[in-house]
């Protein structure tokens, strides 16, 4: 369960690491708000992930899921680049993630 509360955590971060594009300086009210929230959200599922992952694989992980997902939805969202080398550096995230998971020595 806790791999489950990282990934999702995970995604919250990509929430809210691109909420912070919306809230202009939090001088948005409605995407402000919803960006705090996802990072609450975000914080204390990967606090409860961290009582049986090991801190720093809880946290590269937990970066890990939010650059790559950010990565993505910057190219998706605001039309950055992407080319060869970024697709290949978000490309070795991901396995960096993958390792990190299947050599962490916690249960799935």
């Amino acid at each position: 369960m806790a791999w489950i509360y990282l990934f999702i955590a995970g995604l919250f971060e990509c929430g809210w690491a691109i909420g912070l594009k919306y809230t202009e300086g939090f001088t948005r009210p409605v995407p402000s708000l919803l960006t705090v929230a996802a990072m609450g959200v975000s914080f204390v599922l990967l606090a409860s992930a961290m009582k049986t992952i090991p801190v720093g694989t809880a946290y590269a992980v937990w970066t890990g899921i939010g650059a790559v997902g950010v990565a993505v939805l910057g190219v998706i969202l605001f039309s950055e680049t992407l080319n060869l080398y970024r697709a290949a550096s978000i490309l070795l995230i991901i396995l960096g993630i993958a390792g990190l998971k299947i050599f962490s020595g916690t249960a799935a």
